[in-house]
């Protein structure tokens, strides 16, 4: 109990110096992070960042395959769209292909009831328009009761413990990191739709450096490049 209690005070500590907003990408233009499973480099994930009078346009790429003796046994692409404006999501499409499984995920702002509209290939939901989307990039998913899931479209409920401080060296480059923690709150979930994940952002700007989980094997996102505005 002692040890949760002082999870939250550091969580509250290091995160109200800066309240997360999508001004902290002001100034990047392209982030690409590599996948790797048990080790192993498997693909890549980009994002690219546009802004256009005020409006926000975030789109991601995502291409990687797992292969067992020359073979591959998985592969797995997909695209997603964000538009935000003043901070707001207002719109979000994702199409991906698992297996030649394909799920499309549709997002709107409905202005006039203050929230937002979910199509998904799981779900056809309503939710609360401050729930994020879990596409790990905002940082302001970390104060999130619940993100939604940008593959299926469904909410899910967190809970989000700040592990610590941390040192991260990716490629080279020396990072000071903030160590998140993200889990389901709802228990009576099948495991393979639980959420459980451990995410660093850079203390300094918010940007995301890495992610972590176990699913079938050991998965991570490593920060590879950044491209800035000149």
């Amino acid at each position: 109990m002692k040890k949760k209690f002082l999870s939250i005070v550091l969580f509250l500590i290091f995160t109200t110096k800066a309240i997360a907003h999508l001004g902290d990408y002001n100034d990047i233009n392209f982030l690409k992070y590599e996948l790797f499973r048990n080790n192993k480099s498997i693909g890549h994930h980009t994002y690219s960042f546009e802004r256009t009078d005020g409006v926000l346009k975030v789109s991601s790429v995502i291409d990687f395959k797992i292969s067992k003796l020359g073979v591959d046994i998985y592969k797995y692409t997909g695209t997603t769209q964000e538009e935000y404006n003043n901070n707001q999501l207002i719109k979000f499409l994702s199409k991906t292909n698992q297996n030649k499984k394909v799920k499309i995920t549709e997002i709107a702002l409905n202005k006039k009831k203050d929230n937002l509209i979910i199509s998904g290939s799981e779900n056809q939901l309503i939710s609360p328009k401050e729930y994020p989307v879990g596409t790990w990039w905002n940082h302001e998913i970390v104060q999130a009761k619940a993100q939604i899931s940008g593959v299926s479209g469904r909410i899910i409920e967190q809970e989000v413990i700040f592990l610590g401080k941390e040192k991260l060296n990716l490629y080279g480059k020396d990072y000071k990191a903030l160590h998140f923690n993200f889990k389901s709150t709802d228990q009576s979930l099948p495991k393979n739709k639980k959420l459980d994940i451990d995410v660093w952002y850079q203390e300094e700007t918010n940007l995301w450096l890495k992610a972590s989980f176990d699913k079938t094997g050991s998965w991570e996102y490593r920060l590879k490049n950044i491209k800035k505005k000149n």
